[in-house]
């Protein structure tokens, strides 16, 4: 199936979409969805083009993403905020044709060195922004829906099999400096019907759902908008988080199911003089992206009545591998395997006790393509048997909960982003002034971690470190700068030559 079916069957009266003022129903939607994607068709682009989306989280988003892949072409969500250096590097890695921008989105574009794009056919960007040679979607949606009476009068759906490939998302993930992890129609359908073959009703068709989750993330986009489309709920889109604001509005749109990263929830729980009355309507509230503070959970439980959940997965799992939800984990439990989903904990290859740690290993249908372009990498986290190596290891107890204890890896996550030190080390190593750098990830209360960068300076350089935390800000995204930089005399490395960053630490 083409995951862009799952919305067409619910009534078209009924509210898909709240986003600030604006109350889309499905029927609306839908319309909207098929005129872009017949402006697709309509610039030339064929099935199988990259189509990049630079989108905050809103209708624009929506209508981008459904449009694209609703063509046939691969969509590639990637972030608005992200400097142009960044976004040129993703853009090229792709072989993008094509890229819709929101007002964020433009921005970024303003600043992009087309030549280092080649592949760039398109860019379409909202009305009223100025931009050289681009398309006004807008305009362009309305003139494709002006010229048909329904939404079946313009460019249908495309037919996809389960083996073709509906999206490229970026990710460090399991497999070093940041790569396009390939997602099939079959991995992100699969994985929705894994999650709601849980015994529990993870989503209903009455739900309304609040998703403040960049939706160029896995979890954004998978998880909380396909899952909630695919039942047919109503999902409200928040752009800008702020706390006092999200509790209003819980009120407001009586909101059922709340999904997020520990960062929301600490914030939430951080607020004083809140009326517990607010969290009441709240069924189900669960944790993802990274692991959530036990204090923030037992806080949640006494001053709101409310059990937080939490989930595991990753990108290459599209992402969901296990749950809490509906179960009597203890708290600081990932929960159990959804339904379809194998997991192993290794070590050495031998399967692990009760109690021990091991290497978590995951198989199913929602399990990735693999890294575009580069099948080394591929091989190093799939193996012959399809058991994807997740890097991240684990304990499992006697009722079969599972417990995330630490990572293989270096990665280093940042309010539910992966951060690779290697990239932050070669960005530092390109100042002048920098003769070589290391990085770790340090705890931070509000983001799980943050990156902490250490420095040596070239021989006869003044460096400060305001300096290095700018020059990192023009080349990397916000997340993935350092917070912290410490000049030091040397880094320590191993026999390879290899950064030791457990001394670091």
């Amino acid at each position: 199936m083409n995951i862009a079916t799952l919305l067409e069957d619910h009534p078209g009266s009924r509210t898909a979409i709240v986003s600030g003022s604006d109350r889309v129903s499905y029927g609306s939607l839908r319309e909207k969805i098929a005129a872009v994607r017949a402006v697709l068709t309509g610039l030339g682009l064929e099935t199988g083009d990259r189509v990049a989306i630079l989108c905050g989280i809103n209708t624009r988003f929506v209508q981008a993403w459904y449009g694209a892949v609703g063509a046939g072409m691969v969509a590639v969500p990637l972030n608005p905020q992200a400097p142009a250096a960044e976004l040129q590097r993703e853009l090229s890695v792709v072989n993008a044709r094509a890229v819709i921008a929101g007002p964020a989105g433009v921005a970024a574009l303003e600043t992009l060195d087309f030549s280092e794009v080649p592949s760039l056919d398109h860019c379409l960007v909202p009305a009223g922004a100025v931009l050289e040679g681009a398309v006004d979607l807008d305009a362009a949606v309305a003139q494709a829906a002006n010229q048909a009476t329904t939404a079946q009068e313009l460019v249908p759906i495309v037919d996809r099999d389960d083996e073709q490939l509906a999206t490229l998302l970026f990710t460090s993930g399991t497999a070093g400096s940041p790569k396009a992890a390939m997602l099939t129609h079959g991995n992100l359908a699969s994985n929705i019907r894994q999650v709601l073959a849980r015994p529990e009703q993870v989503a209903r068709p009455d739900d309304v759902t609040v998703c403040v989750v960049p939706l160029f993330h896995v979890l954004g986009l998978n998880s909380i908008l396909n899952l909630s489309l695919w039942v047919g709920a109503t999902l409200v889109l928040v752009e800008r988080f702020d706390p006092v604001s999200m509790v209003e509005l819980l009120a407001a749109e009586q909101v059922s199911t709340l999904a997020g990263p520990p960062t929301m929830w600490s914030a939430l729980t951080s607020l004083d003089d809140v009326d517990p009355e607010a969290f009441s309507q709240i069924r189900l509230a669960v944790s993802g992206a990274a692991a959530i503070p036990d204090r923030v959970v037992e806080t949640a439980q006494t001053r709101f009545g409310l059990r937080i959940y939490e989930g595991y997965g990753l990108t290459e799992a599209s992402p969901t591998v296990t749950l809490a939800t509906g179960t009597d984990a203890p708290i600081g439990s990932v929960g159990r395997p959804v339904p379809g989903v194998e997991v192993r904990l290794v070590d050495g290859g031998d399967d692990v006790y009760i109690g021990d740690p091991g290497e978590v290993l995951v198989r199913g249908p929602n399990v990735f393509r693999g890294y575009l372009g580069d099948p080394v990498a591929t091989a190093r986290v799939i193996d012959e048997e399809g058991w994807l190596h997740t890097g991240d290891i684990a304990v499992v107890d006697d009722d079969g909960y599972l417990y995330l204890v630490d990572r293989a890896k270096d990665l280093v996550i940042v309010s539910g982003f992966n951060v690779f030190p290697a990239e932050v080390e070669r960005v530092l190593a390109t100042h002048p002034a920098v003769r070589e750098a290391g990085v770790v990830g340090i705890p931070h209360p509000y983001s799980g971690e943050t990156v902490k960068a250490f420095a040596v300076a070239e021989d006869g350089y003044m460096v400060e470190e305001d300096d290095l935390v700018a020059w990192c800000a023009n080349e990397l995204a916000r997340y993935k700068c350092p917070t912290k930089i410490d000049f030091v005399d040397e880094i320590p490395r191993g026999m390879g030559g290899k950064v030791l960053r457990r001394e670091l630490r």
